[in-house]
């Protein structure tokens, strides 16, 4: 494929058959992505640093290497980029934060680390909302209507893939910050379940919330990309010594006698009448093609985003209290008041939501006991605008937490694995994303669901006038 027009629309597994035979460049198609970047970006606003000669000179490492016979796997030669939370040795990890706008790593994290050594080319760094506590990664617009929010923290990461700027991206999830900006920009995401991948060298919001993981293109991205993240790591005392499954190997497209509960409270309240029906007709998709969908109760979860702000507040207060005390004016506003009024939430209110956390964690085991998985829409609503702070869905009136946060943060709380796939697109354009969640470190069955639905669908080949 000497031709890289339109190369950007491939998927990690195309793009690397075709690097593999040497019929794509990894230099040329570096450039190609570079070239994107530098007439897309000052629209979408999704780079915070960008790693031109870096860039250039790895994927020469990496062609020489392809020639001599030593490809290294899917990834060899693959341009993408980290959110800019990620410690990347040499190279600025800001968080999108003046805390952290002379921060220079001497070592990269696991996560890259791992990526540096499957031959991954790094284009550069992708914006987060300050320190990823928030859900709109200003400057960032969504590629698909750029008055609109990209959703976040990994606002950056889901608008670059979206727009063609990068095969993939890093994330991180904290209350949905992968899962909402998958949904928001059209692509999709997996927050892994909690201690399958390493956040060593990963800036923290809430140590017990935080997860790890891959965004990309395709679900089969997804399992190439989890395939070199996860394991055990010594240097994160939260990852657990569990087996780490070929994930791709489980994409068989064959969901049939899978169990798909389909929950009829909570996650059925108040949700946009075109997001409603999407998910609906995403689920009698999955249906028709051999699984039986099973109803499930829910009880418990009318506090659920009140228990995750308590933990997530307190323990990032913990974490940011000496910058908060030293220098209290180099953090954004909004994040200055969340941390302060994290330092004031008494200890019964961590505690007792630490308490509402065991029964959460219940009441999804319950759910889970008679199915495979859980589908929901991953939120409520398509994206909101950017400088909306209110969105009244049927009879709730909530913010941008609430928007983002409502169907995904409960799986924060249980750190169960969640994906979340392109399922359809608004009146407005406006993509709508469709949850699958699984039972503790069963990535496999969440996967190749969101594979099966996505190899019968068309909606993950959908994308945003601004990338062509």
């Amino acid at each position: 494929m000497t031709d890289l027009q339109g190369a950007w629309k491939l998927d990690i597994a195309a793009v690397g058959s075709r690097i593999s035979d040497k019929s794509v460049s990894p230099v040329a198609l570096t450039e190609m992505m570079l070239g994107r970047i530098g007439r897309i970006d000052s629209q979408v606003l999704s780079y915070v640093t960008v790693l031109k000669d870096e860039a250039l000179k790895s994927a020469e490492i990496a062609e020489k290497e392809i020639a001599g016979g030593e490809y290294r796997g899917p990834l060899h030669g693959v341009p993408i980029a980290i959110k800019d939370i990620y410690d990347t040795k040499g190279v600025k990890t800001t968080a999108c934060s003046k805390v952290r706008e002379n921060y220079i790593p001497n070592q990269d994290c696991t996560v890259v680390r791992k990526f540096r050594e499957a031959g991954a080319v790094i284009l550069g760094k992708v914006t987060t909302h300050e320190f990823a506590f928030g859900f709109d990664s200003h400057p960032t617009r969504n590629a698909w209507k750029l008055d609109h929010i990209p959703s976040g923290s990994s606002g950056g990461s889901a608008a670059a893939i979206a727009a063609g700027l990068c095969f993939a991206a890093t994330g991180s999830d904290t209350g949905g910050s992968i899962r909402a900006p998958a949904a928001a920009n059209g692509i999709a995401g997996i927050k892994p379940t909690y201690g399958r991948v390493s956040k060593a060298g990963v800036a923290v919001l809430s140590w017990s919330l935080d997860h790890a993981g891959p965004l990309a293109r395709t679900v089969r991205d997804l399992a190439i990309l989890l395939n070199i993240m996860a394991g055990q790591d010594p240097l994160d005392p939260h990852t657990k010594d569990v087996a780490v499954p070929d994930y791709t190997a489980a994409l068989t497209g064959d969901i049939r006698e899978v169990r798909l509960g389909v929950p009829t409270d909570y996650f059925s309240e108040d949700v946009q009448p075109e997001v409603a029906d999407a998910v609906a007709k995403a689920i009698k998709h999955l249906e028709s093609l051999g699984a039986k969908v099973v109803p499930v109760g829910i009880s418990g979860l009318d506090g659920v985003l009140d228990c995750m702000l308590a933990i997530a507040m307190s323990e990032a207060a913990a974490y940011h209290q000496s910058s908060l005390r030293k220098t209290p004016d180099l953090f954004g506003d909004e994040t200055r008041l969340l941390l302060e009024a994290g330092e004031m939430m008494p200890a019964t209110t961590y505690i007792n939501a630490q308490r509402a956390r065991v029964a959460i964690k219940a009441a999804f085991r319950q759910a889970l006991r008679d199915v495979d998985v859980l589908v929901t829409p991953t939120q409520p609503s398509t994206a909101l605008k950017i400088g909306q702070s209110l969105s009244r869905i049927g009879s709730r009136e909530e913010s941008v937490f609430g928007v983002s946060a409502r169907f995904c943060a409960p799986f924060n709380i249980s750190g169960l694995p969640a994906a979340s796939v392109p399922c359809g697109l608004s009146t407005e354009k406006l993509p709508i994303g469709l949850q699958i969640v699984g039972k503790p470190f069963d990535e496999v069955t969440v996967l190749r669901v969101a594979d099966a639905y996505e190899r019968h669908s068309r909606w993950h080949l959908e994308y945003p006038a601004i990338a062509n």
